[in-house]
């Protein structure tokens, strides 16, 4: 059943509209439709020869077996296991690690309009209790950077990352404030004007907040005393005219939750300094009296449309990217989405706490439920070029796969040598999937097609499960052809 539903939004110049829309209200099966207006889709503005590097990707990713720097903070990659696809081709060359050096940490838009081959490696992995980030080359494994991610210098429980496709990174913390952080120093600034950039150099170089020159902007948010309610979906966009080499009008959603008002709070900030752009206020969140948590996960569709879930369980909403209308749908019975991600077909894909995964089709209105029989809780999610979502599974722990095209599970024992509880994943430049185990310590990087692993040591309740290193965002902005 579908009735009517107010919403509140806000345009450019400020000023508040009030608008009359329409709510799912009852759980909708797997094949069950309701019936709503369609919108005309919008295609990207950018061609595969003028998009950035990132979103044209190479989709066949190089093999690596295992890696050659021993364990230690910032050290590389180190090999945890032999990996388990017995069909593989494994006569690929061994990781090569430089330490110190960064593979080409730059972004996706390089100089003669965006055709340079892509040099974008980095991925942005939160430390939650150390209330830090760090910044770590994604084909060396050595880690370029670690920063504060707020005002407490350590307190302030960042979660979500995002990244836009020129490697910077917006953190939002879930005790308070969203902060933006330069990949390269050539976009950092020289604040007190000693003619030269102060920053981070690796993992135990740790600036009190505000004094890192890469750091860009920081935006504080209300805060009630309760993480639960702090900010957690987190998500770039390609600007207005959806062009991802135009990096200096690409736009970052944020939200969270007004439980007095029981909204759901979301904001459009702008990507050069952090200003309010829009704001949308979704009303009745917890529509059940059910859940704990406010907004949990974000991502953006090929349209520019941004996607929101809550937890536990919790609406299932779009805010379209031009008029800011949004509809919200409730989730089957029984789920609770945690990660979210979307694929090239604007298919909405979320990993269930309750085991298993849901796809949302934004055209029947429908929900797929695929089970993963030998995996009892999914977490992050993430899809890659070739089409397939990947999820960090607990209970065992290890890694999931599914093709999206059919709805197959690939793989649901992927093992993960040593793994405790990974939480987030995400795909980096060359195809690996990368996945944070937060009680391990440890970022695993996961050849698609051997499963051999390699890991990073040396974080700290790492807790990351957002678009960490941009690939999202460059799937949807360009999606791959043929």
């Amino acid at each position: 059943m579908r009735g009517p539903h107010v919403g509140v939004s806000r345009t450019p110049d400020g000023v508040f509209v009030r608008w009359a829309g329409f709510a799912a209200r009852a759980a909708v099966r797997t094949g069950d439709t309701v019936g709503k207006r369609r919108r005309c889709c919008r295609g990207a503005v950018c061609s595969a020869a003028l998009c950035c590097s990132l979103a044209c990707a190479t989709e066949s990713p190089p093999l690596e077996v295992d890696g050659t720097a021993s364990e230690g903070i910032g050290a590389g990659l180190s090999s945890t296991g032999e990996g388990a696809n017995q069909n593989a081709d494994t006569s690929e060359p061994k990781l090569d690690v430089a330490a110190g050096m960064a593979s080409g940490e730059g972004g996706d838009c390089q100089s003669g309009g965006g055709q340079a081959e892509n040099t974008f490696s980095i991925i942005w992995i939160a430390n939650t209790p150390e209330g830090t980030v760090s910044k770590i080359d994604t084909k060396s494994g050595v880690e370029l950077a670690r920063y504060f991610t707020g005002p407490t210098n350590g307190d302030d429980d960042p979660s979500r990352t995002a990244v836009n496709l020129e490697g910077d990174a917006a953190v939002s913390n879930r005790g308070g404030g969203i902060v933006k952080f330069a990949a390269e120093d050539v976009r950092c600034v020289d604040r007190n004007g000693n003619g030269t950039i102060d920053t981070s150099t690796g993992a135990n170089d740790v600036r009190p907040f505000g004094e890192d020159e890469c750091m860009l902007w920081h935006v504080p948010t209300p805060v009630d005393g309760n993480n639960d309610r702090g900010p957690r979906p987190t998500a770039w966009d390609a600007g207005t005219m959806k062009n991802a080499c135009d990096v200096a009008h690409h736009r970052l959603w944020v939200g969270w939750w007004d439980h007095a008002n029981n909204i759901g709070h979301f904001e459009r900030l702008s990507g050069q300094d952090g200003s309010t752009l829009d704001v949308v206020d979704v009303l009745d969140w917890d529509a059940f009296g059910s859940t704990t948590f406010g907004p949990y996960g974000g991502a953006i569709d090929p349209e520019g449309d941004f996607w929101a879930s809550g937890r536990s369980p919790g609406p299932l909403v779009r805010i379209d990217g031009e008029t800011l209308v949004y509809d919200r749908w409730d989730v089957p019975e029984g789920e609770s989405p945690y990660g979210i991600a979307v694929d090239a077909d604007g298919h909405i894909w979320m990993a269930d706490w309750n085991g298993g995964l849901l796809r949302f089709d934004p055209t029947s209105e429908t929900f797929d439920i695929i089970d993963t029989p030998n995996s009892a809780r999914g977490r992050g999610i993430m899809i890659d070029r070739e089409g397939f979502a990947w999820v960090a599974g607990n209970n065992p722990c290890g890694a999931i796969q599914v093709d999206t095209t059919t709805l197959a599970v690939v793989n649901d024992t992927i093992e993960l040598p040593g793994c405790d509880r990974p939480v987030g994943v995400s795909i980096d430049v060359d195809g690996y999937v990368w996945l944070p185990d937060r009680d391990a310590d440890v970022a695993y990087k996961l050849d698609p097609h051997t499963y051999a692993t390699t890991k990073v040591t040396g974080l700290v309740g790492p807790y990351t499960y957002s678009d960490m290193t941009g690939a999202g965002l460059g799937l949807v902005v360009n999606p791959p052809t043929g």
